[in-house]
């Protein structure tokens, strides 16, 4: 299990800067559009083609936080049920949830990396002023997903692994829906908020 927990420190790590990246991108293509936007205003010249950059990298940014958002469980999750069923059965549900997630993703891999081909091969360029080549946002939309794959690949070898071994505090903590403490923990992250424990104030109170 060493070796695995070491795979997934370095998962985090790589999908960290992945995001980094990708908020980066995004910022860049913000400040972007805000000088055409003062330049339309107060000087009548525009930049051409902001808007076209601009929804290249949200597509692009968009797929490099997915598997950022995975390791830190921030995907949506419906959790109506799941909250009501045994530790065990809702880690079978996690990895039930895992392979279906990965399944899809592989599939939707597998047909980005067929847009970008054809583009590639064909040389396609956009219909724009800018005319840029396809295959190169497309490329990056591409990368964001098979880092995602990877990452759903070994989360499911993980929580696997934790599922034979009984070890449902582990796929839990890897692949669970967050409680309503841990949201909290999360979204006071770096404020001066003190929490209280809803699990245990609920059960005082009933």
């Amino acid at each position: 299990m060493k070796n695995l927990d070491a795979i997934h420190r370095a998962l985090h790590r790589i999908s960290l800067w992945a995001v980094w990246l990708g908020g980066l991108a995004l910022l860049l293509s913000a400040f972007m559009v805000t000088i055409d936007v003062f330049c339309r205003k107060f000087f009548n010249v525009t930049m051409s083609g902001s808007d076209e950059i601009s929804g290249y990298v949200f597509a692009a940014s968009t797929t490099w936080a997915y598997s950022y958002c995975l390791l830190n469980r921030s995907n949506v999750r419906i959790d109506v049920l799941y909250n009501f069923l045994p530790v065990a059965a809702r880690s079978v549900l996690d990895v039930v949830g895992v392979s279906l997630l990965l399944y899809y993703m592989s599939f939707l891999m597998r047909k980005a990396f067929n847009v970008f081909w054809t583009s590639w091969a064909g040389n396609s360029t956009s219909t724009t002023t800018l005319q840029v080549p396809l295959w190169i946002p497309q490329l990056m939309w591409f990368l964001g997903l098979a880092l995602f794959v990877i990452t759903l690949s070994f989360v499911l070898l993980y929580t696997l692994v934790a599922l034979i071994r009984r070890d449902t505090a582990l796929v839990q903590r890897v692949a669970g829906a967050m409680s309503a403490q841990e949201e909290i923990v999360q979204e006071t992250h770096g404020l001066d908020v003190n929490t209280i424990d809803v699990t245990s104030q609920s059960g005082k109170n009933s």
